[in-house]
């Protein structure tokens, strides 16, 4: 298969179709191989316009998903960026592409050895500080961040991330119920204050560590 053809399609027929404008964005991902970041069962799948399954449940999101919800955030060079559910690290990859300084936390150990051989074969050394640990509760040692990219679905926004942002920090993410029916939102803090507005309809592959807690029933 001709990976850099598919790479160049892949931002061709599907990201520029999508209202995908940002060009550092757009190359970004143009060069970067996206196959690197999976298993070599399902690399074939890399440019697809579809999610690709991971082990554990997981999935790399779609392309056109993760597009849109980087440029929802307006990264901009040298800011400082937290990836949760980063996975085999490919949205990570995509941010420190575009100039971002990134963290990125995953808990899963199978994902984690993808993502610790296709980041430093990709990028430069420290172009990405990877973290073993929980993404619910971000990362506080390197906070407070200008972008935080939730990579997956939730149920909501947890309150320790809007407190490890910077003022003017946005976040970026997808709200839903577990069906696959969620709407991606931007968060910013201005003013001290964090809020959220969704702004279109996705589909994206729940993140477990997120999972509301469920109580005793009576």
């Amino acid at each position: 298969m001709d990976y850099a053809d598919a790479r160049k399609r892949m931002v061709d027929g599907q990201l520029r179709p999508n209202k995908v404008t940002d060009l550092r964005l757009l190359e970004a991902m143009r060069e970067l191989p996206r196959e690197s970041f999976l298993p070599p069962a399902v690399q074939a799948r890399a440019y697809t316009d579809e999610e690709v399954p991971l082990p554990g449940g997981r999935a790399l999101l779609e392309p056109m998903i993760l597009a849109r919800l980087l440029q929802l955030a307006a990264v901009r060079p040298g800011d400082r960026a937290l990836v949760l559910g980063a996975g085999t690290g490919y949205g990570a990859a995509v941010l420190a592409r575009m100039g971002a300084r990134v963290t990125a936390v995953e808990s899963d150990a199978a994902l984690l050895a993808v993502a610790r051989v296709a980041l430093p074969a990709c990028l430069p050394a420290g172009a990405v500080r990877l973290e073993a640990a929980s993404p619910a509760a971000g990362f506080a040692g390197s906070a407070p961040y200008d972008v935080v990219l939730i990579e997956g679905e939730v149920p909501e926004v947890p309150p320790a991330l809007a407190k490890q942002l910077a003022e003017g920090g946005r976040l970026v993410g997808v709200i839903g119920d577990g069906r696959r029916n969620g709407r991606a939102v931007l968060g910013q803090k201005l003013g001290g204050s964090f809020t959220t507005s969704a702004v279109f309809d996705c589909a994206a592959a729940p993140l477990p560590a997120f999972a509301r807690s469920v109580g005793f029933v009576f």
